[in-house]
């Protein structure tokens, strides 16, 4: 079994990428942006910066089929958890709140 060798330029070149995604982020974040807008952007910056961080300092993208599929796999059981917490979440005002009587 061989090891894949990455050139130093990807490394700085994903580096540079990850400081410019950092950059955008505190730009960003000084503006008043609608709630909704905050948060895909700044979700948008994270996920494209941790799929960074897999794919070349974890070397995800050049393992085998198998590693590749066990972080797939990781990344839908975390949609799955992020799916029924949001479905909890946003449900919690639809319900009026039960109110009890004590007897006196």
């Amino acid at each position: 079994m061989s090891e894949h060798i990455v050139p130093k330029k990807t490394y700085y070149a994903v580096f540079g990428a990850l400081m410019a995604l950092t950059a955008i982020t505190v730009f960003v974040a000084r503006f008043d942006l609608p709630w909704i807008l905050n948060i895909v952007v700044a979700l948008t910056i994270a996920v494209t910066k941790a799929t960074l961080v897999v794919l070349y300092f974890m070397h995800v993208r050049y393992s085998s089929r198998l590693t590749q599929v066990v972080v797939v796999a990781g990344i839908f059981w975390l949609v799955i958890m992020l799916v029924l917490t949001a479905s909890d979440y946003v449900t919690r005002g639809l319900l009026a709140p039960v109110v009890s009587i004590s007897a006196q």
